[in-house]
């Protein structure tokens, strides 16, 4: 069975079961770190398309200590988590306490696939053997379309399951495209201080993710995301001709957003400002109707397997090690 397949499948007897009581109402995606950037186009696709299902992205922590008084019954719980983090766990647990149909999405079997009802593996970005098709952010993304589908009808639905066999041939081509690319934005960025992430949109969960988990987890390095909807209200003060921003150019609504920050970006900044375009990486290739839901999982691939490990190489910091992560109490 596909993964598409699963999905499908699970979303039927989850409305099934639900049926009674009058089906699933609200969705709550729930993860921590980059899993919970990673949900960012189930919710943003929810945002956008869904009309009767209310959706909500939480980080675990804050889904345990500011549990919203709407989970119940008639609620579903997708829960991320790669090997099983201790908050997204007790998430899981407090999702399923309130009545919440609990859905486990991993990489490995932990407490997270014995808690929740029902599980959804996926394949890990960062490992080039894996398929960028069934990712933890694809999954998410089948899921909410999916259940969009069967409980309002999704217009483009065919197009949107198809585009995510182009997935992982587009991300193939991406990578090699990417090399030399990455590898002169890495030599240009080694010495800066603080590297400033672009984006909006459907694109923006990519560059939460590029800043807090590959430069500041991976390689200690400060980074900070802005959307690009918002530069014009604060960020563009700190702006001149030394400063590091790597814009993420989005295929969708939001783009004009980008190419507005873009063009101050060129009168006022320098040789710091960077532009990786999903338009170059072959978001194109999709139909138009649905591209703009598949932004993140190109880009996020892309930031952490080309552009993540140029700065690696160049600044020889090993981004397999941590200064605190698993190392001491927290």
């Amino acid at each position: 069975m596909t993964t598409k397949e699963q999905v499908s499948a699970l979303i039927t007897t989850i409305l099934a079961d639900k049926k009674d009581i009058g089906g699933i109402t609200r969705v709550v995606w729930i993860g921590a770190g980059g899993s919970n950037g990673g949900n960012y186009p189930a919710q943003y696709f929810m945002e956008h398309e869904a009309r009767t299902i209310a959706s909500a992205a939480y980080t675990s922590n804050e889904f345990v200590y500011a549990t919203p008084s709407y989970v119940d019954a008639n609620t579903l719980a997708v829960a991320v988590s790669m090997r099983g983090t201790a908050e997204t766990i007790e998430a899981a647990r407090v999702a399923k306490e309130r009545g919440a149909v609990t859905v486990a999405v991993y990489v490995d079997e932990s407490d997270l696939t014995e808690v929740c009802d029902y599980r959804v593996s996926y394949d890990s970005l960062a490992i080039d053997e894996s398929d960028m098709g069934r990712t933890n952010s694809a999954v998410v993304t089948m899921i909410a379309m999916e259940l969009v589908q069967q409980v309002e009808g999704y217009e483009h639905y065919d197009e949107a399951m198809a585009a995510f066999d182009l997935v992982d041939p587009i991300y193939r081509r991406a990578f090699d495209y990417c090399q030399p690319l990455a590898a002169a934005w890495a030599e240009r960025n080694a010495g800066r201080p603080t590297v400033n992430v672009m984006a909006s949109g459907p694109a923006f969960g990519a560059a939460y993710v590029f800043s807090i988990c590959n430069i500041q987890e991976m390689l200690q390095i400060d980074a900070v995301t802005t959307n690009s909807c918002d530069f014009f209200h604060g960020p563009f003060e700190v702006l001149d001709k030394r400063t590091s921003v790597f814009i993420l150019m989005s295929v969708g609504r939001c783009r004009p957003a980008d190419e507005r920050a873009l063009t101050f970006l060129n009168q006022y900044g320098g040789e710091g400002v960077y532009v990786l375009d999903g338009k170059e990486l072959g978001l194109n290739d999709m139909p138009d109707a649905v591209s703009e839901y598949f932004n993140h999982l190109i880009f996020s691939p892309i930031l952490n397997n080309v552009y993540m490990r140029a700065l690696s190489k160049v600044t020889h910091k090993d981004y397999m090690t941590r200064r605190y992560m698993w190392k001491v109490a927290y």
